[in-house]
């Protein structure tokens, strides 16, 4: 899989993707990542590539002309893999584990477009595909976006982690299905259970004496009704009522039981 980023400042990338987790997948061919700068297509002696807005106003808008001259460029040297082209703005969809899945599992290389400035010209969204935003709040560019929604999907992609199961029980994951028998709740994700390490013994608190036990399927039991009980607690809106009716559905008062 190949990420693409469009920006105009390639610089913001560099830590970002040297280190960690996403410069050792890189280093080890996991996934390629390659920077564009946007004003190599810009326009004239001084490379321009954004304007003041018609009708008036604050602040300057990309031009749909460079844009969209950088984004036909880059398909055209995609060889073999479809590419997807995403605009990263504060009206898109909002950002989520369930995409970053998607998109990892899609044989695809991306082409993520950062926006900048005042924003877009409104004609530019005729060339991508989708539309993604990381929350609802406004950035002065999309660069953060772009290196959220890279890191999400590339820690996702076979080897990355290094075992499999890394991601499986995090918040949100949707590759495992959840279980519990008896129950009447239907669990879409949950959030991830608690995590304890040494020392045993901090500050008054101890860990849990399930955890120390070495009884795996207690451990396992122990760790999903912790994940439940969070979840409940701080994002019931991930629980569906397994035995809502039609009706229940339609009401908006209905209750998780």
């Amino acid at each position: 899989m190949k990420i693409i980023i469009l920006t105009l400042f390639p610089k913001m990338f560099e830590g970002f993707l040297s280190e960690s987790i996403i410069g050792r997948a890189q280093k080890d061919k996991k996934i390629e990542i390659e920077i564009k700068n946007l004003r190599d297509w810009g326009i004239g002696k001084h490379k321009q590539v954004d304007d003041t807005p018609y009708g008036g106003g604050v602040g300057m808008v990309l031009r749909p002309d460079v844009v969209a001259k950088a984004i036909l460029d880059t398909k055209l040297k995609i060889k073999n893999k479809k590419l997807k082209i995403v605009l990263l703005t504060p009206q898109g969809t909002v950002f989520s584990q369930k995409k970053a899945q998607e998109l990892s599992a899609e044989n695809q290389d991306l082409l993520l477009v950062c926006g900048h400035y005042e924003g877009f010209d409104e004609r530019i969204r005729d060339y991508v595909d989708e539309e993604i935003s990381i929350g609802d709040f406004v950035l002065t560019g999309g660069e953060i976006a772009a290196a959220a929604v890279t890191d999400a999907i590339v820690r996702l992609l076979p080897g990355v982690l290094g075992k499999e199961e890394s991601h499986q029980n995090e918040s949100f994951s949707i590759n495992k299905e959840n279980k519990i028998e008896n129950c009447k709740l239907k669990i879409k994700n949950l959030l991830e259970y608690p995590h304890y390490t040494r020392p045993e013994l901090f500050e008054g608190k101890s860990v849990p004496k399930v955890l120390l036990s070495g009884n795996h399927a207690k451990i396992e039991e122990w760790r999903h009704n912790q994940s439940l009980q969070k979840t409940k607690n701080r994002r019931p809106d991930l629980l569906i009522n397994k035995t809502q009716t039609s009706n229940d559905k339609q009401n908006p008062k209905s209750k998780i039981d």
